[in-house]
Order: C-alpha cells, then sequence, then structure tokens
C-alpha cells in the first residue's frame, strides 16, 4: 500500500512538474522571434499584469510605464499583460504611428472579457461593432449637430443642481458627478429625462463600470460576475424603450431625427437592412457607458483642481459670471456662450492631462511589421499610454504643475496630449464631451466655492482615475453672506 501512495505521489509530482514547464516553455516562446523591442515577460498566464495593474490602484499608473523606459532606455518596450505578449508604445511619435495605421497595420482590441459582457446580438466582436459605431456617430456628434443639444444641456444641468447640490452643506463630487453625466447621456442619445427612470439604470451601470476590465472569473459575487449580470438587466431594459419607440414613431409622436435611438431604428445600411432591436440595444448600451463615464471623471478632477488652486477657480469664475450675467433670466446657454468658455477649457484640458480619463488604449497588429528598428510579430497586443507624454518633462515642463497657458496659442505638440486618443482612431464623442464639461464648470462655479474636506485623499487609477473616497467637498454659495 505505501508503494500504491508512493506511486500517486510520484505521479502527482511529475504532473505538476510538467504542467509548469509547459507553462513556463509556452509562455517563453510568445518571445522567440529575433530582434523584439527589450522589456520583461513576467510570470506565465499572468505575465506583468499585477505590475501593471497596481501602478494604477496605487494612484501613479505612469510608474510603470516610466520605470521600464529608463530601464531599457526605449520608447518601445515589451511586456506580457492579461495573457497577450504586448509592446508599449511611449511618446509622440508612437502614438502618431498607431493612431494613423488605424485599419492598415494595426486595429482596435478589447480583451475576451469585455465581448462575455457586451455578447452582440450579431454574434460579432467588440471591434466589428465599434466600427459601425464610429460610422453611425460622426453626424450626431459633430460640432453642428451639438449645437442644438447645448440648451437642453443647461436645463438638464440646471435641474442637477437644484437637486443634488443646492441647500446642501456638504456633498460628495464623484457620484453626482457620473449622475449628471449618466442623465445627459440618457437624455441625449434616448430622450430619457425622468430622474426615476435614469435613477433605475444608475446602480446596474455602476456594477457594469465597475467590471468591465476586471478580472474575469465569473463566479457569484465576483465584479465580473456582476457586470454580465448588470449588462443583462440594463439591456432588457433598454428593448422596453426601443419597442415603445417604435411605437411612438409609428403614431408620429416621437421624430426621426430627435435623437441617436430614432435614427438607429429608421435608418437602413447599404442592403436596406435595418438594425435589430437586440443590436440597437447593445449599441446603445456602448454609447451610454462612453458618454458618461471618462466625463465624469474629467468633472470631478477639475473640481479637485479648482479647490486646491484659488487663482485658477478666480480666473474661470470670472469667465463663467461674466457669461451668465450676460444672459436674460431663464435664458439658456447657446453656442456662442461655449465659444467664449476659452480659459474654462484649457483649465478642463490641463485636468485630463494630469488625469487622464483614458489612461490608454489597446491595439492588435494585423500582420508583423518594423517599427524603431524592432521587430513587431503579427497577433502583438500593442499599448499606447497617454501618460507617456502628458507626465513626461520633454513635452511639458514641470510635468506636475497646473499650467493652463499650455493650451494657449497652438498648444501642445502634435500627439503629445491625447485624452481623446487621435487622427482616424480621434474619440468621435470628443464635441459633446467638451461641451457637458464646460456647461458642468459654468454652472457649477456661477454657483459655489468649495473646500476639499480630505486634503491628503488618495486617488487610485482602476480603469479610470477617481478621488478613493469620491473626493467630499464642503460648499460655500456666492449669495452666502
Amino acid at each position: 500500500m505505501e508503494h500504491f501512495y508512493l506511486t500517486l505521489l510520484l505521479l502527482f509530482v511529475s504532473f505538476v512538474t510538467l504542467s509548469l514547464f509547459f507553462l513556463f516553455y509556452k509562455h517563453r516562446s510568445m518571445f522567440t522571434a529575433s530582434n523584439l523591442p527589450p522589456g520583461k515577460v513576467g510570470y506565465p498566464l499572468i505575465g506583468e499584469s499585477l505590475e501593471f495593474l497596481s501602478s494604477g490602484w496605487k494612484g501613479h499608473p505612469e510608474k510603470f510605464i516610466f520605470d521600464r523606459m529608463h530601464k531599457f532606455s526605449s520608447h518601445i518596450f515589451k511586456t506580457c499583460i492579461l495573457g497577450e505578449p504586448a509592446a508599449v508604445f511611449c511618446g509622440p511619435q508612437c502614438n502618431k504611428f498607431l493612431f494613423s495605421n488605424e485599419n492598415k497595420l494595426v486595429t482596435a482590441w478589447w480583451p475576451e472579457s469585455v465581448n462575455k459582457v457586451f455578447p452582440s446580438s450579431l454574434q460579432t466582436s467588440s471591434k466589428e461593432e465599434s466600427k459601425k459605431m464610429r460610422k453611425l456617430l460622426p453626424q450626431f456628434l459633430k460640432p453642428e449637430a451639438l449645437q442644438r443639444y447645448i440648451g437642453i444641456m443647461d436645463g438638464l444641468a440646471q435641474r442637477h443642481f437644484a437637486s443634488g447640490w443646492e441647500n446642501k452643506k456638504e456633498v460628495t463630487v464623484f457620484p453626482l458627478a457620473k449622475r449628471y453625466t449618466f442623465w445627459l447621456a440618457c437624455r441625449i442619445f434616448m430622450s430619457v429625462e425622468d430622474p426615476n427612470h435614469v435613477a433605475k439604470f444608475a446602480d446596474p451601470f455602476q456594477q457594469l463600470a465597475s467590471g468591465i476590465i476586471s478580472m474575469p472569473i465569473d463566479l457569484p459575487g465576483t465584479p465580473f460576475n456582476k457586470a454580465i449580470k448588470a449588462s443583462k438587466f440594463i439591456r432588457k431594459e433598454l428593448l422596453e424603450i426601443i419597442k415603445q419607440r417604435k411605437v411612438d414613431l409609428a403614431e408620429g409622436k416621437a421624430s426621426t431625427t430627435q435623437d441617436i435611438l430614432s435614427h438607429m431604428l429608421t435608418t437602413s445600411d447599404e442592403n436596406g437592412v435595418f438594425m435589430k432591436e437586440l443590436d440597437i440595444a447593445d449599441k446603445i448600451l456602448g454609447l451610454l457607458i462612453g458618454g458618461h463615464d471618462t466625463a465624469s471623471a474629467a468633472c470631478t478632477f477639475i473640481v479637485k483642481f479648482l479647490a486646491e488652486l484659488p487663482h485658477i477657480y478666480d480666473k474661470v469664475y470670472e469667465e463663467q459670471i461674466q457669461i451668465a450675467n450676460s444672459k436674460a433670466p431663464g435664458e439658456l446657454l447657446n453656442w456662442d456662450d461655449i465659444q467664449e468658455m476659452k480659459y474654462s477649457w484649457n483649465v478642463a484640458c490641463e485636468a485630463m492631462r494630469l488625469a487622464p480619463p483614458l489612461q490608454g488604449a489597446f491595439r492588435e497588429a494585423l500582420n508583423e511589421f518594423i517599427f524603431n528598428g524592432f521587430t513587431i510579430p503579427k497577433g502583438w497586443k500593442l499599448y499606447w499610454s497617454a501618460n507617456s507624454t502628458h507626465k513626461n518633462a520633454e513635452y511639458f515642463p514641470e510635468p506636475e504643475k497646473f499650467d493652463p497657458t499650455r493650451f494657449e496659442g497652438n498648444g501642445p505638440a502634435p500627439f503629445t496630449f491625447v485624452p481623446f486618443g487621435g487622427g482616424p482612431r480621434m474619440c468621435p464623442g470628443k464635441e459633446y464631451a467638451r461641451l457637458e464639461i464646460l456647461v458642468f464648470m459654468h454652472n457649477l462655479v456661477k454657483r459655489f466655492k468649495w473646500q476639499k474636506l480630505l486634503p491628503d485623499e488618495k486617488i487610485i487609477v482602476d480603469p479610470m482615475p477617481m478621488p478613493a473616497k469620491g473626493l467630499p467637498v464642503r460648499l460655500i454659495p456666492h449669495n452666502q453672506p
């Protein structure tokens, strides 16, 4: 019997040894091509994912980038992230190369977990759906089309501040900023503005946003599992809205041009085929996430920096109160008012430089190519990092200093300021984000000054930057004696 147990033990040890050997061999074999960029590949399966993610959890995502740039004296280094062989591209030349070679040498890539949270009704990948959305959105999100929404944005912002900020001594900014941008997205994209209806989506969307880039462990209670459930719930609610809109369109109660939802329902593709309801629900779901998540982070950090820098606040207030005083009672903001908010937008840009809502994004090499003397194999994942330029003294002197004058005149050098990406992959919602941020700033500063309640509040990045406690502040109304 002892020999039997000993044999089993030896077999088990042999199995574990062979398995580990196989994992290490498979991991190393992904990096055997000649002339690869310098770098580390980490451990099997996880690579350097923990270092990559933990630098963000600690509030300094740029550390992962700069440590390796300095160690390997290169603007390109290899690594292994999310189980994939990858090259990290740093600096304006790398940004320009990736942005200008979209669908030529590289294409957008998301982790497989994203496809599980967003299962397309057409059984196509998230990147295919993204291409379709980019064709659909420009006519709605270009400046000429957005001008008619400014008054709607201002009216909704006034309701938001009346219900969430006014008559309160203290508030927590981040959840309020998310409420504002989400309410706005619901109104602009699908004409839903009833606060109770919007609130029904709020918690599921928070679970969805938290779980999209989490560890893809589909077990009860995990963020990933909660994100999948939230996605199903939201999709079901969206289908009800879509069905009702079809009825309203048929009865003449809704316009074909009132929002993106109506456009999707009434527009066919080149073959005369209309989108299915589930397909529209998927696209609206993606729009609602993209339309509020990054902007809410930007709004939050603008509040943070204005609290810390009274002289900057004073200049923003001077600009905004001049616009407010030019309006008749009850008159809403218009396109000309937005164009007068030049200094405020420079402040917003500087906030997004120091705390970019989009830290970076992945691409995938469509074929093997050579860049800067290094071979990039087909199928490798390529990551560009906003922080590689935003916090680099070579492109922004004294990079930790908050200085809105960087954006005066011609502004930063091309491909150094990239909070919205660049080139053909420039975020199609850039102008929409500019409007919702400036409307937020206008309505905030004309009502209040404020003080941070936690002067040394920690910042975490997961995957977007956010104050660890949500940025609680004490409000000081301007009409306070």
